[in-house]
């Protein structure tokens, strides 16, 4: 595992690099950052790895509320996917321009020759926990136990392995049940499954709703050096469209700013973006 992280680690490097060379020898027109209102909007499509915003993707939501990809003369649409692998499909295909996704898929599809180049983060460490009923006590009581998962390679399944590795249990010694990830917390409530990944907000919201439950795992404390979220471009779309990456993640680092200065108001805003309660 450690040396897949630091391969994994050296392939987000590489292409971090490859693209702020893209960047920075593109020949980018001389403007201003904050496009000037009489232009027309450039119309941009994104994929997100679940099928409503998470917090991890929060980012993107407060960019979008706060207009500052209006600012840079954007008109993002956000389009919500069932998760990552789907996501890098989709911009593999050119269905999307960018795509926010979990290492794995990434780091996969490239290696199939998918042409894709990574342009910046959303998440740098691993966010996500692995929630369970209070009778399962340790990664080993999973054994014989139905967990739940997306697709077979996507974040929430490759999440799952890692926690079964850390008890040397393989996906063998349990049983995947295929969720949707919106539906996570309704399965562990009916006794359908007996672990799930969940989201920040996730967490929250069944720890608050069933006292039944609780975190077995912290992802972070089981991988800390694991790279968790990319925006993810096709390297000749980049090629083409350097001056539109870059105004896409200065809108991201405006809403960055504006993340940790307005604390109050981007907890409304995740609360909105997710559909859950404000912890």
């Amino acid at each position: 595992m450690q040396r897949r992280l630091r391969l994994i680690a050296t392939f987000i490097v590489l292409t971090i690099l490859s693209a702020t060379l893209i960047i920075a020898c593109e020949n980018i027109p001389s403007r201003n950052t904050t496009q000037s209102k009489t232009d027309t909007p450039t119309a941009i499509e994104i994929a997100l790895p679940t099928g409503k915003t998470s917090f991890a993707n929060v980012d993107v939501a407060i960019a979008q509320e706060k207009g500052f990809f209006k600012q840079q003369g954007l008109d993002v649409t956000i389009k919500n996917l069932d998760s990552a692998v789907k996501v890098v499909q989709a911009v593999v295909a050119g269905d999307v321009m960018i795509g926010g996704s979990s290492t794995e898929p990434v780091v996969n599809a490239a290696a199939a020759g998918g042409n894709i180049s990574v342009i910046g983060t959303y998440a740098n460490r691993l966010t996500v926990s692995m929630v369970t009923p209070k009778t399962i006590k340790s990664v080993a009581d999973l054994r014989g136990k139905n967990v739940g998962v997306q697709d077979i390679g996507a974040f929430r399944e490759i999440m799952t392995r890692m926690v079964l590795q850390s008890a040397n249990l393989t996906p063998k010694d349990v049983n995947y049940v295929p969720i949707s990830p919106p539906a996570y917390i309704q399965a562990l409530i009916a006794g359908q499954i007996k672990s799930a990944i969940l989201q920040t907000e996730q967490v929250f919201d069944i720890l608050k709703r069933d006292s039944r439950f609780h975190i077995l795992v912290n992802l972070y404390e089981v991988e800390p050096e694991y790279f968790y979220g990319n925006y993810v471009v096709k390297k000749d779309w980049l090629a083409k469209n350097s001056d539109l990456a870059v105004r896409y993640l200065t809108a991201l680092i405006q809403a960055h700013r504006f993340m940790y200065q307005n604390k109050a108001e981007t907890v409304k805003i995740a609360a909105k973006t997710t559909g859950f309660e404000a912890a």
